[in-house]
C-alpha cells in the first residue's frame, strides 16, 4: 500500500558476532536511509539519525551479548511533508505516483533503507576517514587521516603505482600531509589513472595500529580565460563536458540499483556514448556509484537533493539540510571524478544561494560551485556567485552567455521522447519536450543538437551541457535508455562520434568569425550546383536565386544587405535590406522574411544570427533559436533544425545548404 506521512517503516533480524571480534568495537554501518532512523540493538537503543542521502553508524558493542542478538530499525519519512532534502520523491494526491499522463517530473517516494547496512569490527583506535586532494601545484597528494580514540597519535599515507612506492609522509592524525608524487600521471576521463594509497595508524604504547587501502587520481579542476572566455579546465586544459542528466532510478528498486554491476552499468553506458560527464541529479548515490566514475573515467557533477519546491523552508530545515549537504562532501570527497557541487535547482526549496555557495567553496575549494541550476528558470534566483552560470533551456540548446568570473554552462537541454513497445512504465503513455516519430528522427534531432552545440554555443562561450537523461524514468520517456535499461535507443557509434567530435573541438577552438559591420554584402550559396545563386528578399520573403552582372537593378539590390551589430544582441549580427531600410531579415513561424522593426525585443532577437565557421564560408544561427540556422532549401529560405521535423529540416546537404559565402554587394 501507499506509505502515508505519519506512517513508519519496521526491520528486525538476529545476528551472531563471529567469536574472533573479541577485543575489537562493532559498528553498525548504513550506507543511507531515508530519512529519520532509529535503531535498537537487544531492546537498547543504540542511535538515530536525520538525513535520507549520507552514511552514518553507530558504536553497538555496549548493547551485544553473546549467540543472538537482535537488530531493530525503525525509518519515518515524511518526503515532501517534511523540512528535509527530498528531491524528485513525492507522495501525496496532489502529487500522483500512479502510472498515468500527467506524472510529469515527480517520482515514486523511496522512503526506508535504501542503500547496504553492515556491521564492521574495529580496533579502539582506528581510522575513520581518509580525504585525498590532489595538487598539481606542487606535484603531492594532500591526504588528511581522520581517527577515532587516537589522540596523538600518529598516521602515515603511502602512494603507490603497481605496488612500488612513489612517496610517503608521515604526521598526526587529523592534520593536512603533502604526500609526494613526483611526475604525477595525471586522472582524466581519456586515461581515468589511479594510484593506490595506504594509511596507517602507527602503533603507540602497545596499542595497535590500523590501516585502510584506498585510491587517488591526480588531477586538477578550475577556471581560465581562454581567448578572453572563462572556461572550466581540466589539468589545466579546457575540455568541453558533454554528459547526460542521471537520477538514478530503478523499476524495481526506485533508488536502490540491483547489484553493484548495474551502477556500473550505467557510467558504462555514458562512456559507450561517448559521454565524458555525468550529473548526478538530485540523489547521492552507494560510494561504489563514485568508485566507477573514477575508474571508469567520468567527470561529475554532485547536486544536493532540493527541498521540496514552491516553500521557503524554515530555520530546522535549513540547519538540518546544510548539515546534510556538507557530510555529503565529506564522504565524496576524496573522489576524483567528483568536478562540481550543485548546491541548488531551478529555485526548488531556494534560500541563501550567495551564502551557500560562499560556504561550499570553502569547505571543497578544490572543485568548482554551482550556486544554482537553471538560474533562467521557474522563479529561480542567481546567487550571483560560485564558478558557472547555468540555464536550463528545452528543447535547447539555447545562448548561455558566459560572465567575466563564471564559465557558461547549460545544466539541463533536451528531453527528445520515444516510447519503446514493452519497455515502458506506463504503456501508451509517457512525457516528453519534445515527442520524435521514430528512432531514425531521435538520432537525426539528438545528434543534430550535438552538432549545433559544436559549432554555435561552444564557439560563443558555452563549456558545458548536460543532456535530459540517460533513461527512462518513470513516466518520462525521454532517456537514451528506456527504463529497464534493455534498449539503446539511439544509435550507439553514432552518437559517440557526434560527442568525440565535440570533445575535439574544444582541444583547437576555432576563431571567432567577425563580419564587417556598417558594410553592405551579398550572401551567396555554397552547395555544389547552386553556387549562381544568393540570398535575396521578394514580395516580403527570402530566397535564393541565380544573380548575374546582367541582372536588373531590383534584383541586384533585393540581394544586397547592410550587415550591422545584432538587434537582439551587439556580438551577433542583423543583415538590413539595402532598398528597404529599416527592415531585416528575420524568422517567423520558421520561414525568413524581410520585416521593418517593430521594436518589439521579440522581433530584435528574431532578426540577429550569430556567425560560425562553415567549411567555405560562414553560418547564421538564430540568436532566440540557436542550433538552427539560416538555410535555402528548393530555393526558399527557412530558420532549420537539424534533424528537425520539417522537411527543410533535413540532413541531406544541411552544413552545405546552411553555409553563405560573403561576397561584395550587387548593389553598393
Amino acid at each position: 500500500r501507499k506509505i502515508t506521512p505519519g506512517d513508519k517503516l519496521w526491520y528486525q533480524r538476529e545476528f551472531t558476532v563471529p567469536e574472533d571480534w573479541d577485543g575489537r568495537d562493532v559498528k553498525l554501518n548504513f550506507g543511507a536511509s531515508d530519512w529519520e532512523t532509529t535503531v535498537w540493538v537487544n531492546g537498547e537503543k543504540a542511535g538515530e539519525h536525520q538525513g535520507g542521502f549520507d552514511a552514518f553508524d553507530f558504536t553497538v558493542t555496549d548493547h551485544l551479548k553473546a549467540g543472538a542478538n537482535t537488530v531493530t530499525v525503525s525509518v519515518w519519512d515524511p518526503t515532501q511533508h517534511g523540512g528535509g532534502a527530498v528531491g524528485k520523491q513525492r507522495q501525496d494526491d496532489e502529487h500522483d505516483i500512479e502510472p498515468h499522463p500527467g506524472g510529469g517530473i515527480w517520482y515514486t517516494a523511496a522512503s526506508g533503507i535504501w542503500q547496504t547496512v553492515w556491521l564492521e569490527p574495529v580496533a579502539p583506535a582506528h581510522i575513520t576517514r581518509l580525504d585525498l586532494t590532489p595538487e598539481l601545484g606542487d606535484d603531492t597528494l594532500r591526504a588528511t587521516v581522520h581517527a577515532e580514540g587516537a589522540a596523538g597519535r600518529e598516521v602515515k599515507v603511502t602512494v603507490l603505482d603497481d605496488g612500488e612506492e612513489v612517496g610517503s609522509a608521515t604526521g598526526a592524525a587529523g592534520e593536512q600531509l603533502s604526500v609526494p608524487v613526483p611526475d604525477p600521471h595525471l586522472w582524466s576521463p581519456d586515461d581515468p589513472f589511479l594510484y593506490d594509497v595506504r594509511a596507517e595508524l602507527l602503533p603507540a604504547d602497545g596499542a595497535p595500529g590500523d590501516e585502510v587501502d584506498s585510491y587517488a587520481g591526480m588531477r586538477s579542476i578550475g577556471l581560465k580565460k581562454i581567448d578572453g572566455v572563462q572556461r572550466p579546465v581540466l589539468n589545466g586544459e579546457f575540455v568541453f563536458q558533454t554528459g547526460t542528466l542521471d537520477q538514478g532510478y530503478w523499476p524495481d528498486g526506485l533508488y536502490t540499483a540491483p547489484n553493484d554491476e548495474a551502477l556500473k552499468y550505467d557510467l558504462q553506458a555514458h562512456k559507450d556514448l561517448g559521454f565524458n560527464m555525468v550529473r548526478k541529479h538530485i540523489k547521492v548515490e552507494p560510494q561504489r556509484w563514485f568508485h566507477w566514475a573514477d575508474k571508469l573515467g567520468l567527470l561529475v557533477w554532485q547536486d544536493m537533493p532540493s527541498m521540496d519546491t514552491g516553500k521557503v523552508p524554515d530555520a530546522p530545515a535549513r540547519e538540518q539540510w546544510e548539515k546534510e549537504y556538507h557530510r555529503i562532501i565529506d564522504q565524496h570527497r576524496s573522489s576524483p571524478s567528483v568536478v562540481m557541487w550543485v548546491n541548488q535547482n531551478e529555485g526548488w526549496g531556494q534560500y541563501d544561494q550567495a551564502r551557500i555557495a560562499d560556504e561550499v567553496k570553502e569547505a571543497d575549494p578544490s572543485r568548482l560551485v554551482n550556486n544554482m541550476s537553471g538560474v533562467n528558470c521557474c522563479g529561480s534566483v542567481d546567487g550571483g556567485n560560485g564558478d558557472v552560470v547555468d540555464n536550463h533551456v528545452y528543447v535547447g540548446p539555447g545562448n548561455t552567455a558566459p560572465e567575466p568570473g563564471r564559465a557558461a554552462v547549460l545544466g539541463e537541454f533536451g528531453g527528445l521522447g520515444l516510447r519503446t513497445e514493452g519497455h515502458e512504465w506506463y504503456p501508451g503513455g509517457g512525457f516528453s519536450y519534445e515527442d520524435q516519430a521514430d528512432t531514425a528522427a531521435l538520432n537525426d534531432r539528438f545528434v543534430g543538437l550535438l552538432d549545433g552545440i559544436r559549432e554555435g554555443q561552444m564557439p560563443a562561450g558555452l563549456s558545458a551541457s548536460v543532456y535530459t537523461e540517460i533513461t527512462d524514468v518513470e513516466n518520462e520517456v525521454n532517456g537514451l535508455l528506456t527504463y529497464d535499461r534493455q534498449v539503446v535507443k539511439v544509435d550507439q557509434d553514432r552518437v559517440a562520434t557526434a560527442n568525440q567530435a565535440l570533445i575535439d573541438a574544444s582541444r583547437s577552438l576555432p576563431g571567432a568569425v567577425t563580419l564587417p559591420t556598417g558594410e553592405n554584402r551579398s550572401l551567396r550559396v555554397t552547395t555544389e550546383g547552386h553556387t549562381e545563386k544568393f540570398l535575396r528578399h521578394q514580395d516580403g520573403l527570402a530566397w535564393t536565386a541565380p544573380v548575374s552582372q546582367e541582372s536588373d537593378a531590383t534584383l541586384k539590390a533585393d540581394a544586397t544587405y547592410k550587415v550591422v551589430p545584432g538587434l537582439g544582441d551587439e556580438n551577433c549580427y542583423s543583415l538590413e535590406s539595402r532598398n528597404y531600410p529599416g527592415e531585416y531579415l528575420r524568422h517567423r513561424e520558421s520561414r525568413v522574411r524581410r520585416d521593418a522593426d517593430d521594436g518589439t525585443q521579440l522581433f530584435k532577437d528574431d532578426a540577429t544570427w550569430c556567425a560560425v565557421p562553415g567549411e567555405n564560408g560562414v553560418r547564421l544561427s538564430s540568436l532566440n533559436m540557436s542550433g538552427s540556422y539560416l538555410r535555402h532549401y528548393d530555393s526558399e529560405v527557412w530558420l532549420s533544425t537539424p534533424g528537425g521535423k520539417q522537411p527543410y529540416d533535413t540532413l541531406s546537404h544541411f552544413t552545405a545548404d546552411t553555409t553563405w559565402a560573403l561576397e561584395a554587394p550587387w548593389a553598393p
